[in-house]
């Protein structure tokens, strides 16, 4: 990498937004650092993809943090007691809202894994966090607004030694970049698209087969997905066991 690049950590799961995002931050000439979390997540299908992205976009530094978010449980994504919804795929009631949480969130995910990455951040000296969360076409997850990242950005400068060593500068020393909050999925993969994304290689589902892996297609997630592609007029590659 040429010296003169910025550097910055793009949080990578595997899925259709993190992998957008990655693509982003490409284009935008970072020198990139994925960072990806094996938490106790029910399969490593979506870990496998994690790779496969960063991968496609050439990315020398890869970090894997392994983290028990099992034993603190409370989420469908990280127990065996507690079902993945499912959802009739032709049911075009559902938006991937809802007025209470859904049970695939994970507590204080994003809030774990940006604390994570932030220090990452200090140690390789990295500016910049891309994040793929997004307000619009999402499942509802406190963790996904505005008013998350934004608070969080301001928490990043008050906490770590360079934003207290930069904190007489016009600009924070460290910033929070979710450039798809306010974008629906169709519109993420359009962009995705453009930028050379290979979304065949991405894993959304909450719940795939264990064999081949195969997207249920019937989970928040892939309902998300499949919505996604047909409004954006994309094929969708994923292989669906629904299908």
């Amino acid at each position: 990498m040429e010296a003169h690049l910025r550097k910055a950590i793009v949080l990578l799961s595997g899925g259709l937004d993190s992998a957008t995002v990655l693509a982003i931050a490409k284009n935008e000439g970072m020198e990139i650092t994925t960072l990806s979390f094996d938490y106790g997540q029910r399969h490593r299908f979506e870990l496998d993809a994690t790779e496969r992205i960063a991968d496609s976009f050439n990315v020398v530094n890869q970090v894997v943090m392994k983290i028990d978010l099992r034993a603190i449980g409370g989420s469908a994504l990280t127990t065996d007691t507690i079902d993945v919804p499912k959802h009739n795929q032709d049911d075009d009631r559902f938006q991937g809202e809802s007025s209470s949480i859904p049970v695939t969130y994970v507590p204080a995910r994003n809030t774990i894994f940006l604390s994570f990455s932030l220090a990452l951040a200090e140690v390789i000296g990295a500016n910049d966090i891309y994040i793929g969360v997004n307000a619009v076409d999402y499942s509802g997850y406190p963790d996904c607004r505005p008013e998350f990242i934004n608070a969080f950005e301001r928490l990043a400068n008050l906490a770590t030694k360079v934003g207290v060593e930069n904190n007489h500068r016009d600009q924070p020393a460290l910033r929070i970049h979710a450039p798809l909050l306010n974008l629906t999925k169709s519109q993420i993969i359009r962009c995705g698209i453009e930028l050379g994304v290979e979304y065949r290689l991405t894993h959304s589902c909450y719940d795939p087969d264990p064999e081949s892996g195969n997207a249920c297609g019937l989970c928040d997630a892939c309902v998300l997905r499949r919505k996604g592609f047909k409004q954006a007029g994309v094929p969708d590659p994923t292989q669906y066991v629904s299908d």
